[in-house]
């Protein structure tokens, strides 16, 4: 625990871990797994169904932005405070195949007290870049765990 009562690091990452599992249906609707979350940082992947290709034969903008969203929102939130977007910027770099599956990474560049900014990049599993992004996120002053880990 840190001093201020609430549980720090890893042990937090783990915690909202959970609770992003048990409460994002969309993400879970869509297939997003949350591979790894640490302090400021995660990675996920979405495999592409066919229900995500748009007119063109091409995989939906929109569903490469839901899972870079996904993966910017759980490192936003990695350390167990409130975080909301305040702005992301997507720039396509080259589409995926339908039936890939798409991993997003989301690092942490700078946290301050009330803003954060990611860098978060979409790539398919072979390692071909699909898109890159920033986002910035407002750090509430709530934590949204209802029970730090390990208390009763």
């Amino acid at each position: 625990m840190t001093e201020n009562g609430h549980p720090g690091g890893q042990e937090t990452a783990r915690a909202v871990a959970a609770f992003m599992a048990e409460r994002d249906r969309f993400a879970r609707w869509l297939g997003i797994r949350l591979l790894d979350l640490r302090p400021g940082y995660s990675r996920a992947s979405m495999p592409v169904t066919s229900e995500m290709v748009n007119g063109l034969g091409m995989v939906h903008g929109g569903a490469i932005f839901a899972l870079a969203d996904f993966a910017f929102a759980a490192a936003g939130n990695s350390h167990g405070q409130a975080a909301v977007a305040l702005s992301m910027d997507i720039h396509f770099l080259a589409p995926p195949q339908p039936g890939a599956t798409l991993l997003a990474e989301a690092v942490e560049v700078r946290r301050g007290e009330r803003t954060a900014l990611y860098r978060i990049t979409v790539s398919q599993q072979d390692g071909g870049t699909v898109a890159e992004l920033h986002g910035m996120v407002y750090r509430k002053r709530e934590r949204f765990l209802e029970r730090p880990p390990g208390e009763a």
